[in-house]
């Protein structure tokens, strides 16, 4: 056996495959981050919900109301991209001939 073919099977081997993830720099996973954000859409909505129940009892004022609906606006817009997203390219992986 060859030294040269040697070394060449162990590079080979060792290497990482183009398709596999890369390691995580920050030591959080994809899962974790999608994870993290899905709570801190929940947290806005539920904290756009309690400032809409302070606004119709009168504990909060007309500004605040307004700026935490317009906040909830804004992330649920954000979720139906991301859910668009997603859509888009699980149709495009159907259509992806096998």
């Amino acid at each position: 056996m060859d030294i040269r073919s040697a070394n060449a099977a162990i590079g080979y081997a060792s290497t990482r495959p183009a398709t596999a993830p890369k390691p995580e720099v920050s030591g959080q996973s994809a899962g974790g981050k999608v994870a993290q954000a899905f709570g801190s859409f929940a947290q806005e909505l539920q904290q756009s919900e309690s400032v809409a129940q302070a606004g119709m009892t009168g504990g909060a004022d007309s500004q605040s109301l307004v700026q935490a609906l317009a906040q909830t606006e804004l992330a649920v817009e954000a979720a139906v991209t991301v859910r668009d997203k997603v859509v888009e390219a699980y149709q495009e992986i159907l259509r992806m001939p096998v």
